[in-house]
């Protein structure tokens, strides 16, 4: 039998499988924090993770609606302070996050700020940093969760919140942050991106059940490079499902948008 599932479902499932057991994760709620659950229930045990409001290694009994939720605490480790947990990734000890934004661009660099006009008086305001920032500079491995549009993914930021390549090359070091941490992969309904190990570029690795190459870059405002050899996307297992339904998010927060 052909199982039923919807993109919102096929993103968690697919980001879930990137997190090993014992890595760390600074996520903060929605889809990132779905897929942290599934992963720390299904594969990963021992995957510790971290909020930037200041709690470490919870063990999450349902789905947080905000990094300060109390249910972001269960059975922490310790409930320490944002100073701490930034403090805890500038030092290096964080293997993972999870972002998103408004706008996306071909070197992973991400606009949560807003769209349109200046920054004094835009046309459309977003929430802006938070943790993004911070995540984005100091952890070891960027990955972004977000719908394939081609006014998501930009040929350039109208600004950059959170760093990804930067212009591409070397110019992330260059700009002073940390040799080894940058954009990792990109997730979405279409396809799983990585980032072309010399020019930084965005670039096709594998195409979810149902889309093409064609889809994906037609839903896309730059043009994407293509893996060697592109696969295609596991789709998710009855076991994931069954998980992410009935345990990870009941409620139907995140899966049912």
């Amino acid at each position: 039998m052909k199982l039923q599932y919807n993109s919102m479902e096929l993103m968690i499932c697919v980001a879930a499988r990137e997190l090993e057991d014992g890595s760390t994760l600074a996520v903060g709620t929605g889809a990132p924090c779905a897929a942290a659950m599934l992963a720390q229930k299904l594969n990963s045990p021992n995957l510790a993770i971290m909020f930037e409001a200041g709690s470490v290694s919870p063990i999450l009994p349902e789905m947080p609606i905000s990094v300060g939720d109390s249910r972001a605490s269960h059975k922490a480790v310790m409930v320490s302070t944002m100073g701490a947990i930034m403090e805890t990734c500038s030092r290096g000890y964080v293997d993972y996050t999870f972002l998103g934004g408004a706008q996306i661009d071909m070197y992973g660099n991400l606009n949560s700020t807003y769209v349109g006009g200046t920054h004094q008086k835009p046309k459309v305001r977003f929430p802006g940093s938070g943790g993004a920032n911070d995540f984005g500079s100091f952890c070891w491995k960027m990955m972004v969760l977000t719908v394939q549009d081609a006014r998501r993914f930009v040929e350039k930021c109208e600004f950059i919140t959170t760093p990804g390549w930067l212009q591409g090359g070397n110019s992330r070091y260059e700009a002073g942050l940390p040799e080894g941490t940058g954009p990792y992969k990109v997730f979405t309904n279409m396809a799983v991106m990585d980032f072309e190990p010399e020019s930084k570029r965005m670039r096709i690795i594998s195409i979810n059940p149902g889309y093409s190459v064609k889809d994906v870059q037609d839903n896309c405002g730059f043009e994407l490079l293509k893996a060697p050899q592109i696969t295609e996307t596991q789709p998710p297992t009855e076991t994931e499902l069954k998980i992410l339904r009935e345990e990870v998010d009941p409620h139907r927060y995140v899966i049912g948008r």
